[in-house]
């Protein structure tokens, strides 16, 4: 056996940096469930919802319920997503790098989107408040370290194949028809 093989055997699995990803991919449902629901439930309980959509009410604004269903939309998308990712992180799928490429761009993108979207609300809100941008700088960084491993780790391509060989029979099998 040569040394190439000897070192793509000791790549291959769930080791090496890919222990910190995957805690990282086991806790972000937990998260986003720990941060968000105690951020929203309260909305519609405590009648904030109604001062912010009523119309004719003091904090009334067109643009609060479309934000609000924005926001929760994303995040709940974003934990059944955090979900798919816990599966296919532990079933070692083809698709586990790509869509962490996508949820960390897209965490990326719609931090600073949404804070902008804020403005057009408060007009006197800063776009980056210290939370706003606590979160960003996570995401941030988070992203510059894991988006180019996902690229370019020789464990991530050896370790990610399961389903691969499937799709490429099926694709085999359908051009042979």
């Amino acid at each position: 056996m040569d040394n190439n093989s000897n070192e793509d055997k000791d790549l291959k699995g769930l080791g090496g940096w890919l222990i910190l990803v995957g805690i990282g991919v086991v806790l972000s449902p937990i998260r986003l469930l720990v941060t968000f629901v105690p951020l929203y439930i309260p909305i519609f309980q405590d009648g904030t919802w109604e001062m912010l959509t009523t119309e004719g009410a003091e904090a009334y604004n067109p643009l609060w319920a479309p934000m609000l269903m924005l926001e929760i939309g994303y995040n709940v998308i974003m934990v059944f997503v955090s979900i798919y990712l816990i599966y296919l992180f532990f079933t070692r799928h083809y698709l586990f790098p790509k869509v962490m490429i996508v949820v960390m761009a897209a965490s990326i993108v719609f931090i600073p989107l949404d804070a902008w979207l804020i403005t057009f609300i408060v007009p006197g809100e800063a776009v980056f408040d210290s939370e706003t941008l606590r979160e960003f700088s996570r995401v941030l960084i988070a992203g510059c370290i894991w988006i180019p491993y996902m690229l370019v780790s020789k464990r991530v391509k050896l370790t990610f194949v399961e389903g691969k060989n499937k799709l490429n029979e099926d694709v085999a099998q359908q051009s042979a028809m």
